[in-house]
């Protein structure tokens, strides 16, 4: 299943990593990495350009989860944002007293979408979480494009 939707997306070059990233950072569970990696990696397309299109969707993705949160009615943030109760309480909890920097780790798998939606939830400051969510996720993708391409270097 995961390879037929990165041939999906990588069809559409470019506009496929944005468009990949953003279905991932949002609320479906998707590999966002491995259709990045299949684009720097067989397919040789620029690194750095699917550094910025890819990170540009995700974060769109995860400050669409925000707004979800920031609408503030659970029974829409689990309809939605496909996120329970628990999983938003348990998100809550690792950022209490940290605000809005933790959007640095909305790049973490899973509890990613929670800490975005809850961000919103919270109310916290957009810039702040649109800048620390930036850099995170931004540091993750340049991580496995650097990796991938070091391993395809032995090859």
């Amino acid at each position: 299943m995961l390879d037929s939707l990165i041939d999906f997306f990588v069809q559409w070059g470019y506009f496929g990593v944005f468009l990949g990233s953003f279905v991932a950072g949002s609320v479906v569970p998707f590999s966002s990495e491995a259709l990045v990696v299949a684009c720097v990696g067989p397919l040789h397309m620029d690194p750095v350009i699917c550094l910025f299109v890819a990170l540009a969707g995700n974060v769109s993705g995860g400050m669409t989860c925000y707004y979800i949160g920031h609408l503030g009615k659970i029974e829409w943030i689990e309809k939605y944002a496909r996120v329970k109760k628990e999983k938003l309480d348990r998100a809550l909890a690792f950022m209490h007293g940290r605000g809005a920097w933790m959007g640095f780790f909305a790049f973490i798998p899973i509890l990613g979408t929670a800490i975005s939606v809850a961000l919103g939830y919270v109310r916290s400051n957009v810039w702040i979480v649109l800048l620390t969510m930036t850099i995170g996720k931004m540091l993750r993708y340049a991580a496995i494009i650097w990796g991938s391409l070091k391993i395809i270097d032995l090859f």
